[in-house]
């Protein structure tokens, strides 16, 4: 692993998506790159587990009850985090983006070979929310109960989500 340039950004609520109150995605860039089978090895490591591979949906969603990591294992995307007054970002393969609970994520684009992993701390259920109005009732609660993850998913107890959602 190579240390990464790391981008941050914070939302307020989108529409119908909560997005996060307080924690900042984490946006890791060619932190895998040319080591993409790692990854999994990498988040168990750190306690994010309940692993699934596939892409990302092509409409808003989040998770009120858990915080997500995504690893892009092949291809790039283009990704609308935050909802639609959010930000658009470019994952490549052998990045990481670190969503809060709330965080909407939506994918715009990808390239034909586009593969992701997700996992979650503690190996935490998640469900799925839309954006709509009758999925945002008491989701900013949840959002609220879920519980810090004990480890950033790539840098463990020292990493910058330790530092910044802790």
């Amino acid at each position: 692993m190579k240390k990464p340039d790391i981008d941050i950004f914070y939302f307020g609520e989108s529409g119908y998506i909560p997005n996060h109150p307080k924690f900042p995605v984490l946006h890791y860039k060619k932190v895998f790159q040319h080591n993409e089978d790692k990854i999994e090895t990498i988040f168990a490591a750190n306690n994010w587990s309940n692993t699934w591979i596939n892409g990302i949906y092509d409409f808003h969603h989040y998770h009120s009850n858990a915080h997500e990591v995504l690893g892009i294992l092949k291809g790039a995307g283009c990704i609308l985090i935050g909802g639609e007054s959010g930000s658009k970002i470019i994952a490549n393969s052998g990045d990481i983006l670190v969503l809060p609970a709330g965080t909407g994520h939506k994918k715009l684009s990808a390239s034909a070979d586009f593969q992701v992993m997700g996992a979650y701390p503690n190996g935490q259920d998640y469900n799925l929310k839309q954006n709509t109005k009758e999925d945002q009732k008491g989701a900013a609660e949840e959002i609220k109960k879920v519980p810090n993850p004990s480890s950033d998913p790539i840098y463990g107890k020292r990493g910058l989500l330790m530092k910044m959602w802790c």
